[in-house]
């Protein structure tokens, strides 16, 4: 987060934008792996590919984290607002993020009502 903020701040949009995204990503997968049991990885087959992929709405559902964000959506608009900004980045979509998108995204993620902080309340 750190570094997309230096990014951003910088001028460099579309790093920004790809980092910001990924730290919400390593957050997702630190859940994921925190209920991980030892001899459950690899996981079974009809769950590897939620467990790997980039896409947020996914990781949040295999983390067991999507009644949480239903329900912090549901008590907190700020946090809803958020969430909505953050749940469409993609992987791709840095190769077309502008400076608005990056900064949107960033402040969507840091804050009291940003993703992130909700976030490492359940890691």
């Amino acid at each position: 987060m750190r570094e997309a903020k230096l990014l951003i701040e910088n001028g460099h949009y579309a790093g920004g934008y790809y980092l910001a995204g990924l730290a919400v990503e390593c957050g997702l997968k630190a859940c994921i792996s925190r209920n991980t049991k030892r001899y459950d990885f690899p996981p079974k087959p009809e769950k590897w590919r939620e467990i790997y992929s980039h896409k947020l709405i996914d990781l949040v559902k295999s983390a067991g984290l999507a009644p949480a964000r239903e329900a912090e959506e549901s008590s907190n608009t700020n946090f809803a607002k958020s969430w909505a900004v953050v749940k469409d980045w993609d992987i791709e979509s840095r190769y077309s993020a502008s400076g608005v998108d990056a900064k949107d995204l960033y402040r969507a993620l840091a804050g009291r009502n940003g993703v992130m902080t909700w976030l490492r309340r359940h890691w």
